[in-house]
């Protein structure tokens, strides 16, 4: 089975990157574009990354995780440890985070290092989502082969009934990236797309335009 997909066409219309109208700060301009993507209203999650990472035999692995906090130091998104995410980023911190907002024509790719958050973080994050999010987190030994659906079933209702108090799990918390490179992309037309990189070095970051 094949399918052609050469004739898919689009211009890209609704935004520029001028380097005399960037923050210094990549952080500033993640937040400025983040905001006006969650305030359209046009993107169901805006919060939705790629998250990629490099396993024990070298190759690379892309899934789809949530954003829950961002700041100066760094993005922050929650797993289990024992997931196939949580042992390669064991292996090797070094990840990539992707977000494209096709309403918006923009594209941000982060380069950084993946760190534990603190327990207490974990522990106050775990606490303010919805029981059934917490039971997901507690009885999934995620990425574990399962001999089908109804095992997770009767393993929760099980769990439900022989306990009445949630606590989040050892093997389950948070993780935050420390990005060095943040790229941001912005589609124009003619394919002639704005691509700005901010890199950082002895804390100080630098800019600079790729072509596209």
């Amino acid at each position: 089975m094949s399918k052609d997909l050469s004739n898919y066409r689009k211009s890209y219309l609704k935004g520029e990157l001028i380097e005399n109208e960037l923050p210094s700060d990549p952080i500033k301009l993640f937040s400025d574009w983040f905001n006006n993507v969650e305030s359209s209203g046009q993107e169901i999650e805006p919060n939705a990354m790629s998250l990629s990472s490099i396993d024990k035999k070298g190759l690379p692995n892309t899934r789809i995780v949530l954003l829950k906090k961002f700041n100066s130091k760094g993005f922050v998104f929650y797993t289990n440890f024992n997931s196939r995410k949580g042992k390669s980023i064991s292996l090797n911190p070094d990840v990539c985070l992707s977000f494209y907002w096709s309403s918006a024509e923009k594209q941000v790719i982060i380069n950084g290092k993946a760190s534990k958050v603190s327990d207490k973080e974990s522990d106050i994050y775990f606490n303010s989502r919805p029981v059934g999010s917490q039971l997901g987190a507690i009885i999934s030994n995620q990425s574990e082969t399962i001999p089908n659906r109804k095992f997770l079933e009767n393993k929760m209702k099980k769990f439900k009934l022989s306990n009445d108090k949630f606590l989040r799990p050892n093997n389950w918390g948070g993780y935050i990236v420390k990005p060095y490179n943040i790229e941001f992309w912005q589609g124009r037309d003619n394919r002639l797309h704005d691509r700005i990189l901010f890199e950082k070095k002895n804390k100080i970051w630098s800019i600079r335009r790729l072509s596209p």
